[in-house]
């Protein structure tokens, strides 16, 4: 298992925070649910990224396809040709950098030229390729919960208990990681929130994250700018939820309880907040 400094599991290969980690996001495409199109070309995303850094990120989540509800497929080499520059870019600047990808050959590429994690939301399902490439690098991998590819709406979001299902299915995925070579100190594991859930599953497993770290890895919680904070926002069912990038106030709180809780990172898109919020968490935490 990784390494555990009082609740909070630290990574193999990485730098052991003394608090939760701030993951920053990159978003290299045109069609994001939160900054599509902002940052699309190479420079301006290198730029983002370090600019991510200076206002707290340790580590920046570099991606190169949307994965939001509804969203089409980019194909290889589009993806290749809008993350591993920017990659490169980041990594040459001595950016801790995780890619974002469901393709094997996209994470290749990428390890090659510097990332130093690669963060897969359909934990490996969706290229065969993926754990032996992952484990032939050594490096860290981010096995979220995943249903299948969000094509045409929320795929599979029926439980009868969230918690219990995310929990059984995660274990059953890193057992399937480990066996494909993957050491379990270089595991992180992500109940995948928004991704075959809806507003009342994602508000569950937040409030169950100690489940989550009973797996036995780093826990990374991706909620930023997420649906079910805007459902939280809007009060009422009836009522607009606000635009994703006003829930950053929500998605700082949510870092904080994550933080608390003993998540390894939390991964959002405006950093300077969260890392403000994570920092108390921690202050907090040594005051005990």
């Amino acid at each position: 298992m990784s390494k555990q400094t009082g609740r909070r599991r630290h990574l193999a290969g990485l730098t052991a925070w003394d608090r939760c980690a701030v993951m920053g996001v990159v978003n290299v495409t045109p069609d994001s649910f939160s900054d599509g199109g902002r940052f699309f070309d190479t420079t301006a995303a290198i730029k983002h990224g370090l600019d991510l850094v200076a206002e707290g990120a340790d580590l920046v989540d570099v991606g190169g396809e949307s994965t939001r509800p509804g969203a089409t497929r980019v194909d290889e080499d589009e993806e290749l040709r809008r993350v591993v520059p920017v990659v490169r870019g980041l990594a040459s600047e001595g950016v801790t950098v995780s890619v974002d990808t469901m393709r094997a050959s996209v994470a290749e590429q990428a390890l090659a030229v510097g990332a130093a994690l690669v963060n897969d939301v359909s934990g490996g399902l969706a290229d065969p390729r993926m754990i032996p490439v992952v484990a032939d690098a050594g490096a860290p991998f981010v096995v979220m919960h995943w249903r299948g590819l969000l094509e045409g709406g929320n795929v599979r979001g029926t439980y009868t208990d969230v918690v219990t299902e995310v929990v059984d299915e995660l274990h059953a995925r890193v057992e399937a990681v480990l066996d494909g070579g993957i050491a379990p100190d270089r595991i992180v594991v992500d109940p995948g929130l928004g991704f075959s859930k809806d507003a009342e599953h994602d508000l569950v497993l937040l409030a169950h994250l100690d489940r989550l770290l009973a797996l036995g890895h780093p826990l990374l919680v991706a909620a930023s700018r997420k649906r079910f904070l805007g459902r939280v926002l809007a009060g009422r069912p009836e009522a607009t939820p606000p635009p994703a990038r006003e829930r950053d106030a929500a998605t700082a709180a949510v870092s904080a309880l994550a933080a608390h809780a003993g998540a390894w990172a939390v991964r959002v898109h405006q950093v300077r907040a969260t890392a403000d919020a994570v920092r108390v968490a921690r202050a907090v935490e040594g005051a005990r």
